[in-house]
């Protein structure tokens, strides 16, 4: 019994070790003989485990106060219970709730690991990448017929442009002289009756052999 108890203490320590591992940047390191693992130099985790006993300490900001309520919780020594970390134990005969357990890694790992270390593991992902725009609907546009792309332009592209009256252009000099008049007939008509030297020298003749023609005897 006491074998298959530390086996599947064993067994957890191997699950929470894979599940901490697997956080982006993290790294195992063996400081005091305890298993520690930390992301940019820092601890987020510290575990042990033997043949009888596990035993597992993680920095809850948010939680601490109703992981203390367990029974197998407990604040951690020297002086780091004041800053949120609670450590776990369980013996023989305990399984260790695992689920629970990862939740508590996943909170600690965000509570020391970098804000952008921090934001890969909420996504899921475990290396650094720049957040690139959908390319989807770019592709879509591209592989579209050229006739369609021209039919969705807005119609003002490809509308004529309005015309401008035309404006009337002064006239010329030659359009100003045929429309000015000519001095001739600007003329009163009495111009034309007015009579010539030739017919007042006729009436003048006519007049004298008139006259004339009255004083004979």
């Amino acid at each position: 019994m006491a074998r298959r108890a530390g086996r599947g203490l064993a067994n957890a320590e191997s699950q929470l070790r894979a599940h901490a591992l697997a956080k982006p940047g993290a790294t195992e390191h063996f400081p005091w003989g305890e298993r520690a693992i930390k992301v940019n130099g820092k601890v987020f985790l510290f575990m042990s485990a033997g043949d009888d006993e596990l035993s597992l300490s993680t920095k809850l900001p948010e939680s601490a106060p109703v992981a203390l309520l367990l029974p197998f919780a407990t604040p951690t020594g020297y002086g780091l219970g004041k800053a949120g970390w609670v450590s776990a134990r369980f013996g023989p005969g305990e399984p260790p709730p695992l689920d629970m357990l990862c939740a508590w890694i996943d909170e600690s790992y965000l509570a020391i690991a970098p804000a952008k270390l921090a934001a890969l593991a909420r996504h899921g992902t475990g290396t650094a990448t720049k957040a690139r725009k959908p390319a989807a609907t770019t592709k879509a546009r591209a592989s579209q017929p050229r006739a369609t792309q021209a039919a969705r332009k807005p119609a003002s592209a490809s509308a004529p442009a309005a015309r401008k009256p035309a404006s009337r252009k002064p006239d010329s000099a030659s359009t100003r002289a045929a429309r000015k008049p000519t001095s001739a007939a600007r003329k009163p008509a009495s111009a034309a009756r007015k009579p010539t030297s030739t017919s007042l020298r006729r009436r003048a003749r006519a007049r004298t052999d008139l006259g004339a023609t009255r004083t004979a005897p």
